[in-house]
């Protein structure tokens, strides 16, 4: 049989001698060669790379700022709700309850009007009771002032008194303006009262500073303000004194708190 015959690994070159190995070059640009990109990896490019966020920081301030609000509340509450129960407690206790004024007589001696001048005289009677069993009261001297129409007829003082337990007190003064000078409304204003049945409406204000005594414990002063109201006074034509209508008197009783320049 014919011996077969196999090619050459490496192919001989013409002259006999072995073909030159590929250079170097050429075989690293074909492991180098790029190819186009598919579209998985074009839609991987344009998304932003994943990055895992952090665990969320607690709010110390904000639970700091809750905690103090809640305690605040806490604490008003608390001090409104044991004010309340102190209150029931002195309520249930001492029963207190406002002095009351009223205006037993008052007098009209004089009342002399000119163009410019007001004179007059006033013979006043207030009595003061305290109904309280176990309150008693302390006033400092009361201002008294006379007004009709908004404007001063007159002014007086009483004297500081103690007002005890379950206690009536009268109280008399004189109230007068000796030629005090007014202006022409003020005149104008009078005179056309007067016109009418020769009477004036009048308002008494008085005001003054108390301190209660419950027990053996003493409050600070505080100040009040008592205005009567519905009295008609009729002016006299002689030296007769005229007695005031003060059947409608009616005496009201307020506090007076004093803030900065303001009073209430």
């Amino acid at each position: 049989m014919a011996d077969r015959v196999y090619p050459a690994a490496k192919p001989a070159a013409p002259n006999g001698t072995a073909a030159p190995a590929p250079a170097p070059a050429a075989a690293a640009a074909g492991a180098n060669q790029t190819f186009p990109a598919n579209k998985a990896q074009l839609y991987n490019a344009a998304r932003p790379t994943y990055r895992p966020m952090p665990p969320p920081r607690r709010k110390h301030r904000r639970s700091c700022c809750c905690c103090c609000c809640l305690f605040i509340t806490f604490f008003i509450i608390t001090i409104v709700l044991l004010a309340a129960i102190a209150g029931a407690i002195f309520w249930v206790l001492y029963r207190p309850q406002r002095p009351s004024f009223s205006v037993s007589t008052l007098q009209v001696s004089q009342f002399n009007l000119t163009s410019t001048k007001l004179a007059s005289k006033f013979n006043l009677t207030v009595v003061a009771r305290n109904p309280n069993k176990k309150i008693s009261f302390f006033y400092d001297p009361i201002n008294i002032s006379f007004n009709s129409n908004d404007v001063d007829i007159g002014d007086g003082s009483l004297p500081a008194f103690m007002h005890d337990r379950k206690n009536t007190t009268t109280l008399k003064t004189v109230v007068s303006s000796s030629g005090e000078i007014l202006d022409d409304s003020a005149i104008s204003n009078l005179k056309s009262k007067l016109k009418n049945k020769n009477s004036l409406p009048l308002e008494i204000k008085l005001d003054t500073k108390v301190k209660v005594k419950v027990g053996s414990l003493k409050t600070k002063k505080v100040g009040i303000r008592v205005k009567c109201t519905g009295i008609k006074i009729t002016v006299p034509s002689g030296k007769t004194p005229t007695k005031a209508t003060t059947s409608n008197v009616k005496c009201k009783v307020d506090l007076r708190i004093k803030i900065w320049q303001w009073t209430f």
